[in-house]
């Protein structure tokens, strides 16, 4: 590795993972990060995952340490910024991982599920976002990564709740990058496709009953280029927009699909 992120620290938000044969966004970029210099503070609600992750990262020499938190409670985020200080003493990129599908067409959707989507796919990375960019501010650099979809960017009538929460947070980092462009600090999204993770594989082939091979043979039938992504991918998306290689790209909602929003306009 080069280095990238030396003598950086990451918050990694959603850096557990479900259970699933193959790794999950939010860990790639753990280990990636970890990999290229940084230091992570692995944040989760589910604290076992995210011990698992830094358990991965200290096998390679790295260095991590887990926080759990629940997005959806204010007080959890404001808490994030204080845990990273408190282990790191400072902050320099905030990567948003966490992420719910609310399925359902519109007159099957309960108020509630539709609630729930915002909550944690909108909401909650906002208030991330509330409470670590003042410090990227305060010290005028830093970088943000929001983790998107490219649901967000195509219309998707069986899943409507999901589509408009991750349009939402397309529109939310644009925002965002504008507001703090002035104060030396980035802001740019990943709009994944379909990728082979625990969420996008094993979570819909336990729903279904199907196998998981036909799980992703169905999938890579509807990609132009053939195949699902992996988490790597992304990982390695999140690398450059969180590094000194991007340091003139902000705004950016980076499509990572395999060209499977080709001719949609964004």
């Amino acid at each position: 590795m080069s280095g990238k992120l030396e003598g950086r620290v990451a918050i990694v938000v959603g850096g557990g993972q479900t259970e699933g044969e193959t790794v999950g966004n939010g860990r790639a970029v753990c280990l990636t990060f970890a990999r290229e210099g940084a230091r992570v503070l692995v944040v989760d609600r589910d604290v076992d995952a995210a011990e698992q992750t830094v358990k991965l990262v200290l096998e390679e020499a790295g260095q991590a340490l887990a926080h759990q938190a629940d997005i959806t409670s204010e007080d959890e985020c404001r808490a994030i910024p204080e845990a990273a200080l408190q282990a790191f003493d400072r902050i320099d990129v905030l990567h948003n991982n966490v992420g719910i599908v609310p399925g359902g067409a519109t007159e099957q959707l309960p108020s509630e599920t539709w609630r729930a989507g915002f909550d944690v796919n909108l909401t909650g990375m906002w208030m991330t976002c509330k409470y670590v960019l003042p410090h990227l501010r305060a010290q005028r650099s830093g970088a943000v990564v929001n983790i998107s979809s490219m649901a967000g960017l195509m219309a998707g009538p069986q899943a409507i709740a999901y589509s408009t929460s991750k349009a939402a947070v397309n529109a939310m980092t644009r925002s965002l990058a504008l507001e703090y462009a002035p104060h030396g600090v980035r802001v740019n999204g990943i709009a994944p496709g379909m990728v082979d993770t625990p969420m996008g594989v094993d979570r819909v082939a336990r729903a279904t009953g199907a196998t998981r091979e036909a799980v992703v043979a169905q999938r890579s039938a509807t990609i132009p280029m053939g195949r699902q992504g992996t988490s790597w991918d992304i990982a390695n998306a999140a690398l450059f927009l969180a590094s000194d290689d991007s340091a003139f790209v902000t705004g950016v909602v980076l499509p990572v699909d395999g060209g499977s929003t080709l001719g949609v306009a964004q």
